[in-house]
């Protein structure tokens, strides 16, 4: 069964950070690009970044980047996002999700939601000013 579970998500001031953690099971992690997604209330649903585990490229969307930050670790089959100097509008419900088929590159993504095959739960970022 495929799983991704995120956590890390809460409460914090504007200019705090957070750790958000996304656990994958149930597939080969090295083969699956992982995607940051999140929704605001009332708002589209927008990619924030995405890695390769294969080989560890990242793309980072210009509304954080030089503020978030994504990794993997391929032996706990873990994707980190980490978010610094947050910001009110940063608020939202972040989601992980799994493309088994899509390479994670540097200025294109996959940034499309039909482009993952599988979703977490999701987990709430609130940011108090």
């Amino acid at each position: 069964e495929v799983q991704l579970v995120e956590s890390g998500g809460g409460l914090v001031q504007a200019g705090g950070s957070l750790r958000l953690s996304c656990v994958a099971s149930g597939f080969t992690f090295e083969d699956t690009a992982i995607g940051w997604f999140r929704q605001a209330p009332g708002k589209h649903r927008e990619v924030i970044s995405c890695v390769s585990n294969d080989d560890g490229s990242t793309y980072v969307a210009d509304s954080v980047q030089g503020r978030f930050t994504i990794s993997s670790d391929n032996a706990k089959n873990t994707v980190y996002l980490q978010m610094n100097s947050l910001k009110p509008e940063d608020s939202a419900v972040y989601y992980c999700a799994a493309s088994l088929k899509l390479h994670c590159y540097r200025k294109v993504g996959p940034k499309e939601q039909e482009d993952y095959d599988y979703w977490g739960q999701g987990t709430q970022v609130t940011v108090s000013s």
